[in-house]
Parts: structure tokens; C-alpha cells; sequence
């Protein structure tokens, strides 16, 4: 499946839609993120189950702060609408490749009981 573009308008319906969406978050003036681009594209085409969208930071300034991006590329990957991974820099294809593994194996019921957990331990108010 080709990278898709994602907004500030399409984020939250392609995060909560999809159980694993992986993040690409750029500039076109960037040299980084343009030679990661094809390792980006590459992966996509070999995961069919995962949807790989590119963040403009130019075009979605809004979407950029409130992630607090600070420097290009930064990846981020989404499981079943949690945030489980975030990293500035881009990723050589075997890299991407064994964190996409990692994510697919990542037993989701446990992640969502921590997170209620710690829910429960925040304090109120």
C-alpha cells in the first residue's frame, strides 16, 4: 500500500481506524528525510496491513507542535490508537523492518491494562 498524506483533519479517524499506523513526519527541505523517503516508501509496499503516512511539518504546523516535533524525520507508530514508539532520525530498512516486527508481536491486551493502570494510579482532580 503506497504512503499516504495525513492532516491535522485526517489524523485522529486514520489513527482510531487502523490498528497500526506508522508516522513519517517531514519537510521537503530536508536532505534526511528525502533519503529516507524511498526506505519509507519500500517498506510500505512490503506492509499491506500497516498504513505509512507522511506528515508535512511545513503544511501541518499545528500537527508538528502538538506532537512537540523538534527535528526531521521523526517516526512515531500507532497500535490500536496508542502512541508506542517515537524517535527522531530516520531508520535503515532493516531497522524499520525489525521494529515493524516488534510492533506486530506487541500483545496489545497488556499495553491497554498498563495504560488503565496507570490511569487508575493518576491523581484526580
Amino acid at each position: 500500500m503506497p504512503t499516504r498524506p495525513l492532516t491535522a483533519a485526517t489524523f485522529d479517524a486514520t489513527v482510531q481506524e487502523n490498528d497500526i499506523v506508522i508516522l513519517d513526519f517531514w519537510a521537503a527541505w530536508c536532505g534526511p528525510c528525502r533519503q529516507f523517503a524511498p526506505v519509507f516508501e519500500a517498506a510500505s509496499e512490503r506492509h499491506a496491513d500497516v498504513v505509512f503516512a507522511k506528515v508535512d511539518t511545513d503544511a501541518e504546523q499545528a500537527l508538528a507542535r502538538h506532537f512537540d516535533i523538534r527535528s526531521i524525520p521523526t517516526l512515531m507508530v500507532f497500535r490500536e490508537g496508542v502512541l508506542i514508539f517515537s524517535q527522531p532520525g530516520s531508520l535503515p530498512p532493516a531497522a524499520l523492518e525489525d521494529l515493524l516486527t516488534k510492533v506486530k508481536a506487541l500483545d496489545m491486551a497488556d499495553v491497554h491494562a498498563k495504560i488503565a493502570e496507570q490511569a487508575e494510579k493518576a491523581p484526580q482532580g
